[in-house]
Parts: structure tokens; C-alpha cells; sequence
């Protein structure tokens, strides 16, 4: 039986390229850009099991007109994927307020009111998926991404927590946690700081050089089957993580943080009182 999947930043990157892939297994798609004009080649090969929205996830008021819109069309609403966001690099120090927030707006409140729209539905159907795409730095961090990694460590507590308060509900979670991929995130799509304090260069000399290793960058299309198995799955995972770099990262990351749980033990429990 085919799905209803709302995708939100559908016009390029992971979002128009799960878009498609949902569309030649004959799913019906509702794609969100802040210009559809960037849809019009799916349209045209799919017509009518592709309904284009055009809105901007930082407005609240029209992401609610857009998925009741999306409601009306359908029917339902099965699947969410919540993609749409920004990368914003730079220093912490060096990030304006308005970059703050706008990074913020985007990747967390964003998230926040697409899910807020789309949960009434689902509800009322007593079944959904909710799937966020956050980072592998909603887990960790690393130097320059000061914000976008706040604003994914935001966004985990905040599906976590939908996923708690839904599940007698029948409504499930799951939160994508890519390393860095092949699309424009890290290019057209990036914002970035001022870079006028020379004390962070070696920062910035150290990032960089990460990124020349074309082996850091995973390839986009190979998450298309991930993907399409996670909608599918009756036991969706609630966090899974895309590519080996985020797998080594992570797995690193966690068996440390465990050994320093462990090693603090004692101080943990005397820190309770009693």
C-alpha cells in the first residue's frame, strides 16, 4: 500500500532526492521548498502524486495553512520527514546574534512547528512516522559548527521527547544522524561567520584540512535504500546513524563517555544526598 510522506526541504540535497526515489516506487509525495520552481521536473514526471508546497518552515502560520493544505489533498499524512535546514560555520565568538538566530529559527523552531502541524493528523489517524534529520552532531561536537551543533543537540531532545508523549498514540520517531554528505549543505546552502580573530587560525587550518579528504563526504544516493527501509520497518529505529564516519565518531564518543560515567561513580551517587 502506498504511503502519504510529507518532506520538508525537498528542493535539492537529501530532500529531493528521498522525494524522488518515494515517487518511483509509486508513493505519493507532498515536497516543501521556499521555491517550488525547483520541484517543476518532479512535477512533470509524476503530476498529480506530487503536491509542491511552497513555504518557509521559520513562518508557524504557514506551515500550518501548508500541511492542512497537504491534508485536505491527501487525506492523511503518514510519514514526515522534517529535512529542511542550514549549516552556519564559524567560530561562536565570532557568530552575530542575528546568525544565532537565524540558525536556531531554522534547524530547531522549524523542526519544532512542522511537527506541531503535523501531529493533530496523526493523532486523529492514531498512526504516523515522524522522521528528523539531525547530525551526528546532535551526539557530539566539532570546532566551527558552534550553533548548528546546539541547534541538532536541540532537536534530539525535542523528537526524543514527541516520541515519549506519542507512542500510546501509535505515532513513531526517528531521528537521522548523517556525518557530512556530498550535497550543497557545506556549500551553496552554508552561511558563514566572520573569521577576524587571528587566535582561531589554527582552527580553521585544522577544519579545513578535514574537509579536503573527499573520504569525509558520504554519498547521498546510498542513503536512499536506508531511508526507504526505515519508512517501511515496523519497528523503526529511534536514532540511526548515516555513514562510517559517523559510526566510528559516535562509537568512540559513547564508549568514553561511559568510561568517565563509570570512573565518576562514587561521586555521582554522593552528590545525591542520600
Amino acid at each position: 500500500m502506498s504511503k502519504i510522506v510529507f518532506i520538508t526541504g525537498a528542493s535539492k540535497g537529501f530532500g529531493k532526492l528521498w522525494a524522488e526515489a518515494l515517487l518511483q516506487r509509486g508513493d505519493k509525495v507532498a515536497a516543501s521548498a521556499r521555491n517550488i520552481a525547483a520541484l517543476a521536473d518532479l512535477k512533470a514526471a509524476y503530476g498529480n502524486n506530487l503536491l509542491a508546497v511552497e513555504f518557509d518552515v521559520n513562518s508557524r502560520e504557514n506551515v500550518f495553512s501548508a500541511v492542512n493544505k497537504i491534508k485536505d489533498h491527501f487525506g492523511r499524512i503518514d510519514v514526515l520527514i522534517n529535512n529542511a535546514g542550514f549549516g552556519l560555520f564559524g567560530t561562536t565568538e565570532e557568530t552575530s546574534e542575528q546568525q544565532a538566530r537565524d540558525q536556531m529559527e531554522t534547524n530547531f523552531f522549524g523542526s519544532l512547528w512542522v511537527a506541531q502541524a503535523v501531529l493533530p493528523i496523526m493523532r486523529a489517524q492514531k498512526s504516523g512516522h515522524i522522521i528528523q534529520v539531525s547530525s551526528f552532531l546532535g551526539l557530539t561536537t566539532i570546532p566551527l559548527l558552534g550553533l548548528y551543533n546546539a541547534s541538532k543537540f536541540a532537536v534530539e531532545g525535542l523528537i526524543e521527547t514527541i516520541g515519549s508523549e506519542t507512542a500510546h498514540l501509535g505515532i513513531k520517531t526517528t531521528l537521522i544522524e548523517p556525518n557530512g554528505f556530498a550535497t550543497d549543505w557545506a556549500g551553496a546552502s552554508a552561511v558563514q561567520t566572520s573569521s577576524d580573530i587571528t587566535d582561531y587560525e589554527p582552527v580553521r587550518a585544522a577544519f579545513a584540512a578535514t574537509g579536503d579528504n573527499p573520504d569525509t563526504w558520504g554519498n547521498p544516493e546510498a542513503t536512499v535504500a536506508p531511508v526507504l527501509n526505515i519508512i517501511d520497518s515496523e519497528n523503526p529505529p529511534k536514532r540511526i546513524l548515516f555513514g562510517k564516519i559517523a559510526y566510528q565518531v559516535i562509537n568512540d564518543v559513547y564508549t568514553k563517555r561511559l568510561e568517565d560515567i563509570q570512573g565518576w561513580k562514587e561521586v555521582s551517587i554522593a552528590a545525591h544526598g542520600h
